[in-house]
């Protein structure tokens, strides 16, 4: 059996082969000396929970032996813990993007049609698919997309105002070079009501049109969007630093290596990304239950901390006021993979924010408006973690997985995959491999050449995603719908 040890105070290995007849397959745990009833199961040099029976060294280490040590809501204690920043003598590339005239840049200069209700999704297809045929030959346009929601009427509060403010976050997103927002007409979410949380907007990027007000939406709409068109090819990808980058940090579908591969990688490349000035996002609160507190000791001052604490509590008790277990995780698919509890789960999964400091807390449906690591509000869900990443201002969402998944959203999604085994067998879903760092790839090798790839495609090269299609967005919903 070849296995790792990836902290020396650990009391379990991770095995990379297993024994012909081994209970303990790929990615799953095996302990390293007797670990009693009781005793904490160590990984990552930290507890992931406490033996439920005595456990014999050898034997496999899993749900069936292992419980959470996890409570609920929590008291904390600030202790700045001291940051180790990348290496700071490391060049510092560029990537060929689209300026706009309120100075943002993107890395995409589509057209996004966008519907304030879900009434109208059919038709803002339509609209997109005859108006991309017709301007297919345009100069400097990635294409013509329309983005739909279930959302937009017949919800209350909270989840009516998240729906607008996702909404215009989406509008306001420097990779639309145009938008054309599409409503109905009757619904909640009236095109008056949607611009006033809009806000300004410069009329020549962002057009809108109700359905209900003229004859032939579709050939209406057509028309608007080879208007759009037509103003956003005017804009060429020019040089610009990667300082300007704005990075989503996600996983999904983790395995037993998500956190001594891919998740590192991610965290490796977060560090390098800040270095020079740039901006990276991790989400799924959830997901940092059991590891909480590893960031908020990252936290630049007291106050973020503090919004850290907020962050996390206010999910806890999200899941309370639902009569819900705080610590219903990890899914099926991630103990099949070897993870046995939530906090083996978050512990690889904060690996993704790398080693920096917290700059920045923001709330669901928020902008990143501070460089560095900011944390962002949001459940694990794949889509609508992603989803909120797209509408914070992220450029592009780096996805982490050892299960696989196709997944896609409004921003280009670079898949990573944890081990070359589902690199090599799902070519039409994964961008690239972190998987050979358990074959000999260097950390600092895998880096620069992650680095360089997230560069291209920020240059316009196309995800697997993107090639494949893969555009959608999930909204999150919390009350009543009438």
């Amino acid at each position: 059996m070849s296995q790792l040890q990836i902290h020396a105070n650990d009391n379990v290995a991770v095995v990379l082969e297993p024994a012909q007849g081994s209970e303990a397959g790929r990615g799953h745990k095996i302990a390293l000396t007797d670990i009693r009833i009781g005793e904490h199961i160590i990984k990552y040099g930290f507890p992931i929970g406490h033996a439920t029976v005595d456990v014999k060294a050898g034997q496999w280490v899993h749900t069936h032996n292992i419980k959470t040590n996890l409570g609920d809501i929590l008291d904390y204690q600030y202790q700045p813990a001291q940051t180790v920043a990348a290496a700071a003598n490391k060049s510092c590339p560029t990537f060929q993007g689209y300026r706009r005239p309120d100075g943002q840049v993107g890395v995409r200069n589509e057209v996004w049609v966008i519907p304030t209700v879900s009434c109208v999704n059919q038709n803002i297809r339509l609209i997109a698919e005859q108006a991309a045929s017709l301007c297919k030959d345009l100069p400097n346009l990635d294409g013509i997309f329309a983005i739909t929601h279930p959302y937009g009427c017949s919800q209350l509060g909270d989840d009516h105002n998240t729906t607008q403010r996702l909404l215009a976050s989406l509008v306001n997103h420097p990779n639309a070079g145009a938008v054309l927002v599409v409503g109905l007409g009757c619904e909640n979410n009236h095109i008056a009501e949607f611009k006033k949380v809009l806000g300004d907007y410069d009329p020549e990027r962002v057009k809108f049109l109700v359905a209900q007000e003229v004859e032939d939406e579709i050939s209406v709409g057509i028309e608007l969007a080879q208007e759009l068109a037509r103003y956003a090819s005017n804009t060429k990808r020019e040089a610009c630093p990667a300082s300007e980058l704005v990075i989503g940090l996600k996983c999904g579908g983790s395995d037993g290596f998500s956190g001594i591969t891919a998740n590192p990688l991610v965290g490796s490349f977060s560090d390098r990304l800040l270095v020079c000035g740039g901006s990276t996002v991790l989400t799924e609160v959830p997901e940092m239950f059991g590891a909480e507190t590893i960031l908020m000791n990252r936290a630049i001052d007291r106050t973020v901390f503090d919004k850290t604490v907020q962050l996390i509590n206010d999910f806890k008790d999200y899941f309370v006021s639902h009569k819900q277990p705080i610590y219903e995780n990890p899914s099926p698919g991630n103990k099949a993979g070897g993870i046995s509890t939530l906090e083996e789960k978050s512990l690889g999964c904060t690996q993704k924010g790398g080693t920096g400091q917290v700059t920045d807390v923001i709330s669901y449906a928020g902008r990143v408006n501070k460089k560095g690591l900011t944390l962002l509000s949001a459940p694990g869900n794949d889509m609508v973690a992603a989803t909120a990443l797209a509408a914070a201002g992220c450029h592009i969402v780096l996805f982490t997985t050892g299960r696989g998944t196709p997944l896609g959203t409004v921003v280009p999604t670079i898949k990573v995959a944890t081990n070359s085994e589902l690199f090599n067998r799902k070519t039409g879903w994964m961008d690239f491999d972190a998987g050979r760092l358990l074959t000999g790839a260097s950390m600092e090798q895998l880096t620069e050449e992650f680095l360089q790839h997230i560069i291209e495609v920020a240059s316009g090269q196309a995800t697997k995603a993107e090639n494949m299609g893969f555009r959608e967005i999930a909204i999150f919903k919390n009350g009543v719908t009438l």
